[in-house]
C-alpha cells in the first residue's frame, strides 16, 4: 500500500543561528581585559571587520551581539565606561555561529498549517517540526512548510534564515505547587524539598530558587549538597518559559534550541498538532522529551497567539517517559494524549488540565515478532470516520524499528478495535544506514484527499514521505 516520495531532507551546514559562547568566568575576564587594554579606534577597526565577515548573517546581528554582553555582564564584572561599540565587541568574542543541522535531520511531524491560501485546488499547506542535530550532536527542534497536493506530491517551502535562537521571557514565575508535585515525583525527600520551598512565595522566579538552593542559609542547615536531590531544583528551574519571536517573523525560520538545564543535552522528537477547542477555536501544540545527559522530562509547546509561545514541563504520576502525543480535541470533554509511560507498552493517558496528568489505561502490549521489544506511537492520533487512527512503531531484533497502525474507538479511545499484524512501513535497504541503523520512525502524519500522508525518520540521519491510501488501510484494521 506504500507510495515513497523522492523528497528527502537531510543535513545541511549551511543553516546556522547564533549563540551564546561562554568559555567560562576566568577566561571571559580575561578576554575582557584583553579588549579593554585596546584604544577605541583599535575597537572600532575590530568590531567593523567582524561586521564585514559575517555579513552572511541575518539583519540584527548588532542586536545579538548586545544581548550577548548583556548575558555577559550578568556573570562578570563589565567595565563601566565601555563605549557602545566596545561593549559589542566584547559581546561579539561572547557570541558563536552553531551550524544546528550540520549532523542530521530527522523524525518529522506534519499538521495542516494555518495559512491556506494562493494553493492549486486539492492541495494542503502543512507546519513541520523536526529533530535537527549539530556540533557535540546536540538536538534542537526546526519547523518548515510545504505543500502536498492531490496526488500525494510533496514540494518544500524554501527555509530561513534562521535567527537568533527564539529569546526567553524574564517574568515567568513558578508554582510552589506544581514544583512540589514534580519534585515528589523524582523521589526528593520532605526534608530537602521543605528546606527550599519555606523559603519561597507561592510563586518565584528562576533567580529567587536559585537565591533559596545557594543562600546561606542554606548552607548553614546542612542539608543541601550538590547531590541528585538538591540537583533536582535546578533540573526544574527554568523549564517553564516564554518565547517570542519578532511580528514580522515565520515559523520556518524559527530554532527551538535548548536554554534550560533540562534541555541542556537537547530537545528531541516533538510530536506538533493542530488542536480544535470545543468553541471551535484553534492552537498548535508541541510535546517533545527534555534531555539533560541523565533524564528526561516531558514539556508541551503551546502556540495560541502570533510571535509567543509558551513552554511548560507536563506533571503528574503519567507524565514520564518519552514520546507523548495529544489528541486533536477533547473526547468526552477530556483531553487525551497516547503514551509509552513504562518504557514498554502504549497508554491513554487523561486529564482536565492539559499540563498535570495522573490517569492512563494500557491498551496495547507488544503483541507481534518485528514490536516484541518495545512498542509506542508515532505521533498524535488521527480522527477517521472508522475510529482514530493511531500510528505506531515497534522495536524488534536486532534494533529493528518499524512503523505499524493502531485503530481507536472515537467515543472511548481506550478500545482498540484493530491493529495490523505487520509492519505499515519499513526501511528499505538503502534506508537502514544512518547514524542509528534499521530505524524508520515518525512524530506524526496527516489524511489529505483520502491518502495518510507520512513524514518519517531515516535511521536517526534523514527524513522521507510516504503516502498510504487510508481506505485501504482502514479496511486492513477493519
Amino acid at each position: 500500500m506504500v507510495k515513497r516520495s523522492p523528497v528527502r531532507l537531510t543535513a545541511d551546514a549551511s543553516l546556522t543561528i547564533t549563540r551564546l559562547f561562554w568559555p567560562g568566568t576566568d577566561r571571559a575576564r580575561n578576554v575582557i581585559a584583553r579588549i579593554q587594554a585596546l584604544d577605541d579606534e583599535h575597537v572600532r577597526r575590530l568590531l567593523d571587520a567582524t561586521r564585514t565577515e559575517f555579513a552572511h548573517l541575518p539583519d540584527g546581528i548588532e542586536n545579538v551581539f548586545l544581548a550577548h554582553y548583556e548575558q555577559a555582564a550578568k556573570r562578570v564584572e563589565m567595565p563601566t565606561d565601555a563605549t557602545h561599540e566596545r561593549k559589542l565587541y566584547i559581546g561579539a568574542c561572547f557570541t558563536m555561529e552553531y551550524a544546528f543541522a550540520s549532523a542530521a535531520m530527522f523524525n518529522p511531524s506534519m499538521t495542516p498549517a494555518i495559512d491556506q491560501s494562493g494553493l492549486e485546488p486539492g492541495s494542503l499547506r502543512f507546519a513541520m517540526s523536526l529533530r535537527a542535530v549539530g556540533e557535540g550532536h546536540l538536538s534542537s527542534i526546526v519547523f518548515r512548510r510545504g505543500v502536498v497536493d492531490a496526488s500525494g506530491g510533496i514540494v518544500m517551502e524554501p527555509a530561513g534564515p534562521y535567527h537568533e535562537p527564539l529569546r526567553r521571557a524574564e517574568y515567568e514565575r513558578f508554582s510552589k505547587a506544581k514544583f512540589r508535585v514534580k519534585l515528589a515525583e523524582l523521589g526528593v525527600r520532605d526534608t530537602i524539598m521543605e528546606v527550599v520551598l519555606r523559603r519561597l512565595g507561592e510563586r518565584f522566579t528562576a533567580e529567587e530558587l536559585r537565591e533559596a538552593i545557594n543562600g546561606p542559609q542554606a548552607v548553614v542547615e546542612g542539608l543541601l549538597r550538590p547531590d541528585s536531590e538538591s540537583a533536582g531544583f535546578e533540573w526544574l528551574a527554568g523549564c517553564d518559559y516564554d518565547i517570542e519571536t519578532s511580528p514580522e517573523g515565520s515559523i520556518t525560520e524559527a530554532v527551538l534550541f535548548p536554554i534550560c538545564e533540562a534541555e541542556s543535552q537537547g530537545m528531541e522528537d516533538m510530536r506538533i498538532v493542530r488542536f480544535t477547542d470545543d468553541d471551535g477555536s484553534v492552537r498548535y501544540y508541541g510535546t517533545y522529551t527534555a534531555y539533560n545527559g541523565r533524564n528526561i522530562l516531558p514539556q508541551i509547546v503551546e502556540m495560541r497567539e502570533p510571535n509567543v509561545a509558551r513552554v511548560r514541563t507536563l506533571h503528574g504520576r503519567c507524565a514520564r517517559n518519552k514520546g507523548l502525543a495529544l489528541f486533536p480535541r477533547k473526547v468526552r470533554g477530556h483531553y487525551m494524549m497516547s503514551g509509552r509511560i513504562d518504557g514498554e507498552n502504549l497508554f491513554i493517558l487523561r486529564t482536565d488540565n492539559v499540563l498535570i496528568w495522573d490517569e492512563a489505561i494500557k491498551v496495547q502490549e507488544p503483541q507481534f515478532p518485528w514490536e516484541v521489544i518495545q512498542i509506542g506511537n508515532c505521533g498524535s492520533p488521527i480522527e477517521t470516520a472508522a475510529g482514530w487512527l493511531l500510528l505506531t512503531h515497534g522495536v524488534g531484533p536486532m534494533r529493528h524499528y518499524c512503523i505499524g497502525a493502531t485503530l481507536l474507538d472515537r467515543e472511548d479511545p481506550t478500545k482498540v478495535l484493530g491493529r495490523l499484524a505487520e509492519p505499515l512501513l519499513m526501511a528499505t535497504l538503502e534506508e537502514r544506514r544512518g547514524y542509528v541503523p534499521n530505524v524508520v520512525y515518525s512524530c506524526g502524519g496527516l489524511v489529505h484527499n483520502g491518502l495518510l500522508v507520512i513524514p518519517y525518520g531515516i535511521s536517526d540521519a534523514a527524513a522521507g514521505f510516504a503516502t498510504v491510501p487510508l481506505d485501504d488501510l482502514l479496511a486492513r484494521l477493519t
